[in-house]
């Protein structure tokens, strides 16, 4: 289990620059998928980013959630997790990324230039940019913590990784190496 920020967050840090991270954390997560171990990755790369590294293909399997929280319970958590850090426009920012997020979960063709505008140009938007969201391969499970406590989330997340490995040991993971891509 790894959180994404492990490598550092350099100052002005934009979307390029996550997605090149994402590429080295997939680099990584490829290195322990050779000895056999299952990785979680916690962090802010949504699905579309994922599936558009380039070495998104070499993984076995990719299963995606997104933790959520309303936006009431999120703006009451960044002040007091991190008191003044926070002003007007950044709250602002913060839970339209959230808000974006949201719908990215749910539809591939929401709002894809949020990610695909200003993106690095090695990416390969076509292997997801045609789907919609009834397709079944864009698959994120959303857990909503707004009224949960941390140990109920952390429950809600080992029943989703114990579904996810069910899902792969059955042939039925829907991001399965093989199963997913469209173009490269």
């Amino acid at each position: 289990m790894h959180d994404f920020d492990e490598i550092g967050v350099p100052a002005g840090a934009n979307t390029a620059w996550r997605q090149r991270s994402t590429e080295e954390w997939i680099q990584r997560v490829l290195r322990y998928q050779a000895e056999g171990l299952d990785v979680l990755l916690t962090g802010q790369s949504p699905l579309g980013e994922v599936l558009a590294s380039p070495s998104a293909t070499a993984l076995d399997g990719i299963a995606a959630c997104l933790l959520d929280v309303a936006d009431r319970v999120r703006r009451h958590r960044l002040d007091n997790r991190d008191p003044g850090k926070w002003d007007a426009d950044a709250k602002r920012s913060f839970l339209g990324w959230a808000r974006w997020h949201r719908g990215h979960a749910v539809d591939p063709r929401h709002q894809p230039e949020v990610i695909t505008a200003a993106g690095w140009q090695s990416m390969r938007w076509s292997r997801w940019n045609t789907w919609s969201a009834t397709d079944r391969r864009w698959t994120v499970r959303i857990i909503d913590t707004t009224e949960r406590s941390v140990e109920q989330t952390a429950a809600d997340v080992g029943q989703w990784i114990a579904g996810a490995r069910v899902d792969f040991a059955g042939g039925q993971l829907s991001l399965a190496a093989g199963t997913w891509t469209t173009a490269s």
